[in-house]
């Protein structure tokens, strides 16, 4: 049986969570793919922007939005050496605007995802899933793109019930 991926974006410093700005040590994303890689063993890769965005919160949402209004894929600081030995990819990420963050965008466009079951999942606080899993299915057409789980970012901590559920 082929293996699992847990490929995620995540943002720590200043995040927005239930209303206020607060600086977190670990982005919620990154807490969920800890999550489900306990319940799953799958591997785990961050996607790292060569360029990161600012610590500062404001700073951060006005350059990824204007990352999103050109359309624009960051230059990622690595990629998995391969896709082939996987067959399941858990896709995490932080709903911005609605979508994912483009350096999302930038991983899904550099691999051929033909074949493999895509399981997306993200952390918001009122935004849901959004237009990402239509983006993905844009993307990677020729992948299964299961129904996403949104995990409310401010109680990321305690989602594990919900995850297991939805894994």
């Amino acid at each position: 049986m082929a293996g699992k991926l847990i490929a995620f974006y995540s943002r720590a410093d200043e995040n927005y969570v239930n209303g206020i700005i607060k600086t977190l040590a670990v982005g919620n994303t990154e807490i969920a793919a800890g999550i489900i890689r306990e319940l799953t063993g799958a591997d785990l890769f961050k996607i790292e922007q060569t360029q990161a965005y600012s610590k500062d919160y404001n700073e951060c949402i006005a350059q990824a939005q204007a990352d999103q209004k050109r359309d624009a894929r960051p230059e990622l600081k690595n990629y998995p050496e391969s896709l082939a030995d996987y067959d399941t990819i858990y896709l995490g990420f932080p709903n911005y605007w609605g979508t994912m963050p483009m350096a999302v965008f930038t991983f899904l466009e550099h691999f051929d995802f033909a074949g493999k079951t895509i399981k997306p999942f993200c952390t918001h606080e009122g935004s849901g899933m959004g237009d990402s899993e239509k983006d993905i299915k844009k993307l990677c057409p020729d992948a299964n793109v299961e129904n996403g789980l949104a995990i409310h970012g401010g109680s990321v901590q305690g989602a594990g019930k919900e995850i297991e559920k939805w894994i």
